[in-house]
């Protein structure tokens, strides 16, 4: 039962991200991407705060960790996922998609920097071969446009470190703290900020938003952002660090073909080709790093029933 269990999650989980840049890239169509963000924001935050509510769980981070809520407001949430639609104005959701999965590369990087963690000869190789196919790829995909291409390219490699700082900074105050207080009130003043200075400076006409846009933040909110979060934590409970991480190797592919079956276009043979050493390389610093994480979720979980610093959701 619990392998049917971690199946289902690991799939919505998968499922959820998959489709979450596609639905940036619709929202983006009519709306600023700021602005939109903030709508993003606005639309998840209710529903958080209310099982914050329910469940009686603090909005507030412990004292002395106060501060580090705000800076997780603004590097976290709003910067990082104004630049993800950003980006998406300018390259395919499919690659966006795929900068994206890198994620596990990029903390480990950000890792040794801030935290000194050592490193084997498999997440050496790991880290080498997945940079360099995804060089290869983001190359390969800026043959035609590349100015523009490069923007957003720039703009979603931006958010990528930006969400591994973060995550390794969490990892360095070694505090733990519920899902939904991790998230509830930084999103709330994340949708605030953003729909404010969408407003003012992006200067939005609401009569330009298409119903597409508008449903695709309703559901980048209220979906991927309370109910893909809810389940990855539920598929971390109840998969090892390392089973939950093999979700970064398959929403790509999700993205990717949702992306050609509804739009038609799809990444190009040579791209899609080195989607494969990529993957492998993701694979080689996630399996070398399992053992260990998963050690320190049970450990977490089973003092407090709490999430320790590892809350990445797209």
């Amino acid at each position: 039962m619990r392998k049917v269990t971690v199946s289902i999650l690991f799939l919505l989980v998968a499922l959820t991200w998959g489709t979450t840049w596609l639905a940036m890239r619709i929202a983006a169509e009519t709306i600023p991407p700021v602005f939109a963000t903030g709508m993003r924001f606005m639309f998840a935050a209710p529903f958080l705060i209310s099982i914050a509510w329910l469940k009686k769980t603090p909005l507030l981070f412990p004292p002395g960790q106060r501060l580090f809520q705000l800076v997780i407001c603004i590097f976290y949430f709003a910067i990082p996922f104004s630049l993800m639609i950003y980006g998406e104005t300018y390259v395919s959701s499919g690659l966006a998609s795929i900068i994206f999965a890198n994620m596990p590369v990029a903390v480990l990087i950000a890792s040794i920097l801030s935290l000194n963690e050592k490193t084997n000869t498999i997440q050496i190789g790991g880290l080498a071969i997945a940079i360099v196919a995804l060089m290869g790829i983001l190359l390969n995909e800026t043959n035609t446009n590349s100015e523009s291409h490069w923007q957003g390219i720039l703009a979603l490699v931006l958010a990528v470190i930006i969400h591994a700082t973060i995550y390794t900074q969490c990892k360095k105050r070694s505090f733990a703290v519920s899902v939904i207080t991790f998230n509830a009130l930084p999103c709330f003043l994340a949708g605030l900020i953003l729909t404010m200075a969408g407003y003012l400076f992006e200067r939005p006409l609401l009569s330009n938003f298409s119903v597409n846009s508008i449903l695709a933040t309703v559901y980048l909110g209220a979906f991927a952002g309370v109910f893909g979060i809810l389940c990855y934590f539920a598929l971390q409970q109840k998969a090892t660090a390392f089973q939950a991480s093999l979700v970064f190797l398959i929403f790509p592919l999700i993205a990717v073909s949702l992306e050609n079956y509804i739009y038609g276009y799809a990444i190009s043979t040579k791209s899609m080709l080195l989607i494969i050493p990529l993957a492998i390389g993701i694979f080689l610093t996630l399996v070398s790093r399992g053992a260990s994480e998963s050690g320190r979720w049970r450990e977490s979980l089973s003092k407090n029933g709490r999430i320790p610093d590892d809350t990445e959701h797209s």
